[in-house]
């Protein structure tokens, strides 16, 4: 099958790179490069990069707007009999869908968190099943028809990244039995049912913080649902630190202030409700992630030292 491929994130790689090795991608389409580092040095993204060193004999197209009449001429001019979008990061617009079959990779069982980030959604909701939907492409954000889907359990001690890479690998089946099917005719659309919507709005580094007064498992599924990005920012006596990994255990105390450390040796946190978080995995300022245990070796902790987070944290 003769396919363009658009997309501009990671979480396309695994589909890019199956349809590539079965398939034959007569285009791909990303971002343009752009400023990254302490330098500003202009770096393509994961696609453009994959694209360049994997299939270079193919164009690569980064235009600054699919929709401007000379892109979109250009795209079009590409030999395809399906074009496949995943995480592309530009709305494609009606004239250059014009009579194309196109779909969209969407990571989350649409209508359930419609937006630029479902995957972390799903987590901050404690959702315990997620997976991904292809769906048709709509003047709307992600209201398109759902042409196929694919499940899998959330486990709660995933983070938003982790659940990231397993839902990227999942994609390419999906995308290559929709496509089959459309191939042989057998495709069912299925409008999406609006009463069950729900949005995954954009992120910004001022979400990254936690409210100890909540209880555990609400700490946990914050902590977990915002890493890698943008990160849980925390101060502990006054040391920056960056939370990675938590778990609800049972040693909390409605004696305990929130947010002090209850058991120094166990990285054991007071939360909300009487409730405790245990410190799995931390990072310090300019330091490596590690286990709470190594952390502590490294930092004289003590019992009552205060662990804070909030609106307005500064990430480590």
């Amino acid at each position: 099958m003769d396919l363009v491929f658009f997309g501009s994130g990671a979480f396309g790689l695994p589909t890019l790179e199956r349809l590539a090795s079965r398939h034959r991608v007569r285009g791909i389409v990303t971002q343009p490069d752009r400023p990254a580092g302490r330098g500003g040095r202009l770096t393509p993204t994961p696609i453009g990069a994959w694209a360049a060193t994997h299939a270079p004999a193919e164009p690569l197209l980064k235009p600054g707007s699919v929709n401007e009449p000379s892109a979109r001429d250009e795209i079009r001019a590409l030999p395809a009999d399906a074009w496949v979008v995943i995480a592309f990061g530009q709305k494609l617009g009606r004239a250059l869908l014009d009579e194309r079959f196109a779909i969209n990779l969407h990571a989350s069982l649409l209508p359930r968190w419609r937006g630029a980030a479902p995957i972390n959604a799903a987590v901050l909701a404690g959702d315990t099943e997620t997976g991904n939907s292809i769906i048709t492409l709509a003047d709307r954000m992600d209201a398109g028809a759902v042409l196929g889907q694919s499940r899998r359990p959330l486990d709660p001690a995933l983070t938003a990244g982790e659940l990231h890479d397993l839902l990227a690998h999942d994609g390419p089946d999906l995308v290559e039995a929709v496509l089959r099917a459309h191939a042989e005719g057998t495709l069912t659309p299925r409008p999406q049912d609006e009463n069950l919507v729900t949005l995954a709005p954009k992120l910004t580094k001022a979400d990254g913080w936690v409210d100890f007064s909540q209880p555990a498992d609400a700490c946990r599924r914050r902590i977990h649902g915002l890493t890698p990005w943008p990160g849980i920012a925390a101060t502990l006596s006054d040391r920056p630190l960056r939370l990675l990994r938590v778990e609800p255990v049972s040693a909390g105390s409605e004696q305990s202030a929130v947010g002090t450390i209850v058991d120094p040796v166990h990285g054991v946190v007071a939360c909300g409700g009487g409730t405790a978080l245990r410190l799995l995995t931390v990072q310090p300022a300019g330091g490596r992630a590690m286990p709470w245990a190594d952390f502590a070796r490294g930092h004289r902790v003590e019992s009552g030292a205060k662990l804070i987070s909030g609106p307005g944290a500064s990430p480590c």
